[in-house]
Order: C-alpha cells, then sequence, then structure tokens
C-alpha cells in the first residue's frame, strides 16, 4: 500500500509518525511523510530509505495575534487545496495522522477522496487541531486509556494504542530500579524555571544528603546551578541537554519533570517513580499528569503547590522509603506496543 504520514510541528508529534513509518515501511509498504518546515530537518534525518518527504506550507495558530492567526490559517487552507489536486495523480491508499495543524492538509484531502484515514491523538486531553479533524475520520488512536474533551457527537470508533517511543525506551522496558538514591530532573528541551527554583533548595534542606542529582536546564542556568549544588555539597550533574535520554530515566529511582505526552509515556515505559508539575496554561499536560498518577506510581502537583516544603518532605520519605519507591515503578510500569498497534490498525 501507499501510505501518507502526516506530521505535526513538532517533535513531540514527529518521533512517534518516525517510528509508525518506519515499521510500515519494514512491512513492505511505500511511505510518505508530510511536514511543514520547522522539523524539515529532523524529518529528513529519520525518514526510513526510500520514504518521500512532502512539504507543507502551515504553522501554529495559538497565541498569536489575530492576524497571525488568520495568516496561519490561509497557509493551511493552501495546504489542503494543493494536497487534495495533488491527491489526482498520486492517492495514498492510508492517511496517518499524528496531530497538530501541520498535519489537517492531509486529513482534508484524504476526506475528499474518501481515503480511510487515521489520526493519532498523543496527549490525555484531545488538542484543538485534532478536535477540528475529527469531523472527517473514522478512527482515533490514542496514547492514554481516557481522552478528555473528545466532540459529543463524534462517530469515530477509539483505539488505545498507546504513543510510540524510540527503540532504546522499549529496550528498557522493567529495568530494575538501581536503587543508588538517583534524582533526574528535567524541564523538557528548554528546561522549566520553576524547577529550577524548587528542586535545588529542596534538595539541600533534605535530611538524605546522599542524593544523587542529575538536572537538566536551560544552557543559562547551567553554572548557576553546578555552583549551587556545589556550594551545599551535593553530587550533582547540571545539564543543558541529555542525549542519552533513555538510559538516565533508566539509571534513576526518582524523576522530576513536566507533563508533556512523551515524557510521561516514556516514564510509564520504563517504569519510573515521578513527580509531574504539568506546566500551568497547559490543559493537555495537566490531563496527562492526572493520567499517570492514577496508575500509583508517583504524584500530579500543580505548579502552584510545588512548594520547597512540600518537596523536600515528599523526598525524604521517598529516599528513606525504597521498598515504596520500588512499588511505584512497578505500578508505573505499561507495556508500550504503541508501534505495532498502531501500524496493524493501518493494515486491517
Amino acid at each position: 500500500m501507499k501510505i501518507l504520514i502526516a506530521t505535526g510541528g513538532t517533535g513531540g508529534h514527529v518521533y512517534p509518525a518516525l517510528a509508525v513509518a518506519s515499521e510500515l515501511a519494514s512491512r513492505g509498504h511505500k511511505i510518505a511523510i508530510s511536514c511543514d518546515g520547522r522539523v524539515d530537518k529532523m524529518v529528513r534525518e529519520g525518514m526510513p530509505a526510500g520514504a518521500k518527504k512532502i512539504h507543507i506550507w502551515a504553522s501554529g495558530v495559538g497565541a498569536k495575534s489575530k492576524a497571525q492567526q488568520m495568516f496561519a490559517l490561509f497557509k493551511i487552507a493552501v495546504s489542503a487545496f494543493a494536497l487534495t489536486l495533488r491527491f489526482i495523480f498520486s492517492r495514498p491508499s492510508r492517511v496517518v495522522a499524528f496531530g497538530g495543524y501541520a498535519s489537517v492538509p492531509a486529513v482534508f484531502a484524504a476526506h475528499v477522496w474518501h481515503i480511510p484515514t487515521f489520526l493519532h491523538e498523543q496527549n490525555a486531553a484531545i488538542g484543538r487541531a485534532n478536535k477540528f479533524t475529527m469531523r472527517w475520520v473514522k478512527t482515533l488512536m490514542t496514547s492514554f486509556p481516557t481522552v478528555d474533551g473528545m466532540p459529543k457527537k463524534s462517530s469515530a470508533k477509539i483505539i488505545y494504542t498507546g504513543l510510540p517511543v524510540r527503540r532504546d525506551f522499549i529496550e528498557r522496558a522493567g529495568a530494575k530500579l538501581p536503587g543508588k538514591s538517583h534524582l533526574l530532573v528535567t524541564g523538557g528541551s528548554l528546561g522549566a524555571q520553576i524547577l529550577d527554583e524548587v528542586v535545588p533548595i529542596a534538595v539541600a534542606a533534605m535530611k538524605n544528603k546522599k542524593v544523587f542529582v542529575t538536572h537538566q536546564t536551560r544552557p543559562e542556568n547551567v553554572e548557576k546551578l553546578q555552583m549551587f549544588y556545589a556550594k551545599h555539597k551535593i553530587h550533582a550533574n547540571v545539564l543543558s541537554f541529555i542525549r542519552d535520554m533513555a538510559g538516565v530515566i533508566t539509571d534513576s529511582d526518582l524523576v522530576i519533570s513536566r507533563g508533556g505526552a512523551s515524557t510521561v509515556i516514556e516514564l510509564e515505559t520504563i517504569g519510573r517513580p515521578a513527580i509531574i508539575v504539568p506546566l500551568g496554561i497547559n490543559p493537555d499536560q495537566a490531563a496527562n499528569a492526572a493520567s499517570y498518577a492514577r496508575l500509583g506510581g508517583g504524584f500530579a502537583i500543580e505548579q502552584s503547590k510545588f512548594t520547597q516544603k512540600w518537596l523536600t518532605a515528599t523526598l525524604d520519605e521517598l529516599f528513606d522509603n525504597p521498598s515504596r519507591l520500588k512499588k511505584m515503578a512497578e505500578k508505573s510500569r505499561v507495556e508500550n506496543m504503541a508501534v505495532e498497534l498502531i501500524s496493524d490498525a493501518v493494515e486491517k
């Protein structure tokens, strides 16, 4: 079959799409991947051999002025029209969309030509682009067992597949806790100011001073945090970028992070206790964190309640009770078969 994989404008949309593209290509299907300029390099470097790349003129719509929003919608409309025309001459058998505004043109064009379309929602609360395109798809695949904000009138079939992650996370699935009081702090690619402000002070106030901290932060904060940890005689490795995130998560007994879908699913795949502090203005992250907390593997705490006093007490309690951390790790573990489940659904 000819299969078009439609991605959004961030790594959170692209990496799962590339994982599925590689699996489908290995099964003998011809793959094309659509994306906009923001992730062009990311797609080119990760796409399977023999796949084609289709450029989409698109950008995000949210958090912009009215004029910018209108222009963004215009670009999406133009791309939808262009892709609809393209399908006259080169029509895929299936379209698999991974959300984001850059995937809207492919879903629309597939709807015009009655092409079976599969839409994937990475968060535990449906995004605006996916909520808009739900009217044109028959099948929605989800990263989490439940998804908030689903359109009430939607007739789409919902399949819980999970979220595809990189192979190195799958290889470490179910790894035992190291039991060395290792704490990982990660706020995503740009770090998180609230974690930088609260975590070091909370660790410095702990009774258990044997904790080793790996702290990922913004480049401009590295030296300041290094000096703080050294001053308080805390063993720490402060980095602006973690290349082997799967390895670092595996080597950690507890993780403090934001609530991005990829991060939460990676924690569930390996099976690690966590304190998740969702970005306050992002309902998607709050829903992801709540879904994780329901497993019993950790805490979802609002940013306003994430205080030094609360964190110090929580860290002391957890690191003084390794058996509890072990049980939390076991509860957080969710088997990840997302790539296989999505690929099977598309083939059927």
